[in-house]
């Protein structure tokens, strides 16, 4: 089974070969049949692209320990649920599950099209096909998951069979890992369609918005997918690490925002494009830089340039992705220099206080967020290959920069639908910012009152409320207009007016979303900790709560041993959870130990327990985290997946939707 799925990657890599080749003479002698051909090669690739990953999983099922990926990532008594997520639990594994996303996007894009763009999709085939090739063609050279262990010996090499695996890494086997790679590899893969349009567009010089509204929706679900990845990598860094956050800048967290944070930029200024036909350089340039910095976050997980608990081993693939990065933008930034006397803008901006002016400034504070992230990022590697110094960039740098950048995002959140399109008036603008800024005063007032001094805490909430109030007064006008003119009910017309205008309001569903995530975010500045020695009796104090020791137990699991300290939480005297939390051993991975967080959660507060192990003298360390406020960041990722829902939610026959935000 490894000899065929090899044999499939291979075969993948000659049908993209050729895919490509076949577009781009199909373009030049424009002859149609020969296009055809490319289409059906493209299909045929991604079918042995699929092949490939099911014979890996086949191998991975059937406990094959001939096979190298197999032996390093499974083991027999490796429940079925985890030898899956085995596929991408090392480098050369995830690059099958990398490039069979490729593939399947490719086809589809490929087949939804195929009677459409006669002149554009022979070079959009082009750019995905160069993509699928460099990446087979790094799978079945440098990365290659079917590889044969053998043993060498003084009478040559002979094949090897190990007893068993080494098992997947421990700090895999959670739930949401069997998910968030995948679903983060589908948002940085996902933008390689609007970026091969954008190309395709550059090239054939169609280059008003035909290419946005063709790929608007694609890139919607790209974005809110890694959205999603991002955020669920967070809730496994909260639950397993055991550190106490969800979010601690790391390299790799770093790799995978940058993308999203371009990304939203984008969506954004797409809307000025299509509404004003205006920035069309721009966005020719950010989704460019959208798929690069999704190479960017592959190269940085798989290069070994960072030191990451996220990142792979180092492998020989990083500087292939450099060169690849390079051509890409070299290539682009010359097709963009060229093609100049086609991206001038339709109109000019009208006056700084207007719509237009609002998504330029929350585009560029996207941009100035991202150079922020990969200078810090990267600035330890720059300082250590130029001046071989190791500098590191903690948390505290990105804090003190990205902190004030974010709260000026959130501003810009709710100062964008108080202007008008082309020009707003001093007198419309007086009226708009009445109430916004009326109950943020009063909230600001509020939690002075109550005691808040934290600057960055009362800043944070005063905007929350300022945002939230200018998307209310957006939902009540158009309600209000609505129950007037069709005579409708409060709710229905509400309803109604949703899924009329389904790319505006699920946008400012988003909006409101995002609200509830620095509400979260604006507990950080509250935390508190203790750590504390305990026996069984013993108590310790940690904000309202009070942690009391009642027993310690140790046992065995097929692939692990445990230990157990089990504490009766108290809050005002009164209990309300008895915690458990573990410290894992696995022996397969050379006494690996991993921790078990226990938490009690509510939108208050999360008491967050882990046990650091047991000492000497018998007794127990204890660390206890109470973390305000975290709900809101999980709870405003449900409403921000709910609101891009109703934004991609197709229209009905006969709908007037409006596309504008």
């Amino acid at each position: 089974m490894g000899n065929f799925g090899n044999f499939c990657l291979i075969l993948a890599l000659c049908l993209s070969g050729y895919s490509l080749l076949a577009a781009l003479v199909g373009a030049s002698q424009r002859r149609h049949g020969i296009v055809r051909s490319a289409e059906n090669a493209a299909y045929a690739a991604a079918v042995s692209v699929t092949l490939a990953l099911a014979s890996l999983l086949y191998l991975l099922l059937t406990n094959d320990f001939s096979n190298s990926h197999v032996a390093n990532s499974s083991s027999r008594d490796l429940p079925d649920f985890y030898k899956i997520a085995a596929v991408w639990g090392a480098h050369d594994g995830s690059m099958v599950l990398w490039v069979f996303f490729t593939a399947l996007f490719c086809a589809i894009v490929i087949f939804q099209n195929r009677f459409r763009y006669r002149d554009m999709m022979p070079y959009v085939i082009a750019v995905l096909m160069l993509d699928l090739s460099f990446f087979l063609a790094l799978n079945i050279f440098l990365s290659n998951p079917f590889n044969q262990l053998v043993q060498v010996s003084s009478a040559g090499t002979q094949p090897f069979v190990p007893a068993d695996g080494r098992g997947l890494n421990p700090l895999l086997q959670y739930w949401a890992m069997v998910i968030h790679p995948p679903i983060l590899y589908v948002g940085f893969i996902g933008f390689l369609v609007p970026f091969a349009f954008a190309i395709a567009a550059l090239l054939t010089k169609q280059l008003g918005d035909t290419w946005i509204r063709t790929t608007r929706r694609w890139t919607l679900l790209t974005w809110l997918l890694l959205g999603t990845g991002l955020l669920l990598g967070g809730k496994w860094a909260y639950v397993v690490l055991g550190w106490g956050g969800y979010w601690g800048w790391d390299p790799v967290e770093n790799s995978s925002l940058m993308p999203w944070l371009v990304s939203t930029a984008f969506l954004h200024s797409i809307v000025v494009q299509e509404r004003r036909g205006m920035l069309k350089v721009w966005n020719v340039i950010l989704i460019a830089l959208t798929y690069l910095l999704g190479i960017f976050g592959t190269y940085i997980t798989r290069s070994g340039v960072v030191n990451s608990v996220h990142a792979f081993a180092g492998s020989k693939l990083g500087t292939f992705f450099l060169i690849y990065m390079a051509l890409v933008l070299f290539g682009t930034l010359l097709l963009v220099i060229d093609r100049l006397p086609y991206l001038k803008s339709e109109r000019r901006l009208d006056s700084i206080l207007s719509r237009e002016s609002a998504f330029l400034f929350n585009n560029l504070i996207f941009v100035v967020a991202c150079f922020a992230v990969l200078w810090g990022t990267m600035f330890p590697v720059l300082s250590r290959h130029i001046r071989n110094i190791e500098i590191s960039v903690g948390a505290p740098f990105f804090n003190r920069i990205n902190i004030p950048i974010g709260l000026l995002l959130l501003f810009l959140t709710g100062l964008g639908p108080l202007f008008a399109w082309r020009k707003t008036s001093f007198e419309s603008l007086k009226k708009a910012f009445l109430w916004p800024t009326v109950l943020a005063v009063l909230t600001c007032v509020a939690l002075l009152a109550g005691g808040m001094r934290d600057l960055r805490a009362v800043v944070c909430l005063t905007l929350c409320a300022f945002v939230l109030v200018t998307i209310l007064e957006e939902f009540y006008k158009g309600t209000r207009i609505r129950m007037q003119g069709k005579r409708e009910g409060f709710v229905a017309a509400l309803v109604n007016l949703t899924l009329k205008n389904k790319r505006r309001y699920g946008g400012y569903i988003i909006h409101f979303a995002i609200v509830l995530i620095f509400v979260g975010l604006a507990g950080n500045a509250f935390n508190r900790e203790v750590t504390a020695q305990l026996s069984t009796g013993g108590e310790v104090k940690v904000g309202d709560y009070s942690l009391k020791m009642a027993g310690y137990r140790e046992g065995e699991k097929s692939n692990y041993r445990f230990a157990q300290v089990s504490l009766e939480a108290f809050k005002n005297g009164r209990l309300v959870r008895t915690l458990r939390p573990e410290q894992r051993v696995f022996e397969t991975h050379d006494g690996q130990t991993t921790t078990t967080v226990a938490l009690h959660s509510t939108p208050k507060e999360d008491l967050y327990v882990v046990f650091s192990g047991r000492l000497e003298d018998g007794s127990c360390q204890i660390k206890a985290y109470v973390n305000p406020l975290v709900f809101w960041v999980w709870f405003g990722s449900a409403v921000m997946f709910f609101g891009a829902l109703i934004a991609l939610w197709p229209d009905g026959r006969g709908s007037s939707a409006v596309p504008n935000a």
